[in-house]
């Protein structure tokens, strides 16, 4: 059995898209090209991983959420004005894995950046630990992606898993935005995400064995039942 997405859930989903049906109308309507949008929030997302580097943690995960959105709206519009293309979808995903190792570049310069000044006036505390985190929330992120990619390259579904783009992207906002309240919401939401996304890209290799050990019991199956009785 597939295990299903559990944080973002279909209704949150269609909340958001709900949302954002205006703003989508509005693209399609100027028949934008979707390219143009993907490529806004790749920029909007180099913005917010240059505010992380500056400690401007807040006004950073608010971009984060912004470009998170074009990231989302690019897609409908695609799909909405029949210009779904592979090249498109392809200068998607290119974009979106860099952004993530913006975003990530800029966590870590903050980090080791607090971690340097936390040992120098003798104060240590948990950055050099966040650091890592973020260190290893990037690995996992790029091996999801890498999973699916493969496993879709071998002509096989991989689509199923905890801790996804979507539930990346808004995880790691809202813990910089909710920082305005206490500093620790952006390190617990960093250490969620480094430990789901190693473990979404196992449950992708797992669901990839599974389903191909299915296929092939199910093709036995089918050749034993064809074989004539001796």
């Amino acid at each position: 059995m597939k295990l299903q997405n559990v944080f973002l859930w279909r209704w949150a989903q269609n909340i958001v898209l709900m949302g954002f049906a205006p703003i989508i109308n509005f693209f399609i309507k100027r028949k934008l090209n979707p390219n143009h949008l993907t490529t806004l929030g790749f920029l909007i997302s180099i913005v917010a991983a240059f505010l992380f580097a500056k400690s401007k943690l807040q006004l950073a995960g608010f971009l984060m959420l912004v470009a998170g959105a074009f990231d989302f709206v690019d897609g409908k519009v695609a799909r909405a004005t029949n210009r779904v293309t592979k090249f498109g979808a392809l200068y998607d995903s290119t974009l979106d894995r860099y952004s993530e190792v913006f975003i990530s570049f800029g966590l870590l310069y903050h980090y080791i950046k607090q971690t340097m000044l936390n040992w120098e006036s003798g104060n240590p505390d948990l950055s050099i630990i966040t650091a890592v985190a973020v260190s290893v929330g990037l690995g996992g992120a790029i091996m999801t992606s890498y999973v699916r990619a493969r496993a879709e390259g071998l002509g096989m579904q991989c689509k199923v898993g905890f801790m996804q783009r979507p539930e990346r992207v808004v995880f790691i906002a809202a813990g910089a935005v909710f920082t305005y309240f206490h500093e620790l919401t952006l390190v617990v939401a960093i250490i969620v995400v480094a430990v789901f996304a190693n473990l979404t890209a196992i449950q992708r290799v797992y669901d990839v064995w599974i389903s191909e050990k299915d296929n092939a019991d199910q093709f036995i199956s089918v050749k034993n039942k064809s074989e004539p009785e001796l």
